[in-house]
């Protein structure tokens, strides 16, 4: 699973998912991208799970780009706890996706083939995404 190796604090507020995203919105890599339409929050385990449904589909050569890295530290406390005693322990971490944001790009395998991989590893991810060319 992806994570960062050292942070500056352990927990984070929630934070706020308005507006589109600002950088990373334009294939930079690859010739066929991933474009998310939605904001939500996309865990590093639903970015393994696209991951390996990709790297299936590239076998017989072709690159694929994971370009977003769950850095958002997510705290959760056990269940039938009583409110109070403070924030719970981190349990995973999230990448904040925003509408227009580049998820994942590949290079190297036709068309068909890339629009069938992306949209399969669409449907590991909690926010709706389209398949986008370079243009």
């Amino acid at each position: 699973m992806l994570a960062p190796k050292r942070a500056k604090f352990r927990k984070q507020f929630r934070g706020r998912m308005k507006g589109q995203s600002a950088r990373g919105n334009e294939i930079v890599f690859g010739d066929y991208g991933l474009k998310s339409t939605t904001a939500g929050w996309v865990s590093a385990q639903q970015i393994e799970a696209g991951r390996r449904v990709l790297t299936r589909y590239t076998q017989k050569g072709g690159r694929v780009w994971i370009r977003i890295f769950p850095d958002k530290p997510i705290s959760d406390k056990p269940p039938e706890v009583r409110m109070g005693q403070g924030k719970g322990d981190v349990v995973g971490y999230v990448s904040v996706v925003r509408p227009g944001r580049i998820i994942f790009e590949m290079v190297g395998i036709p068309e068909e083939l890339a629009q069938g991989a992306l949209i399969e590893a669409s449907k590991k991810l909690t926010v709706r995404s389209k398949f986008i060319k370079r243009v």
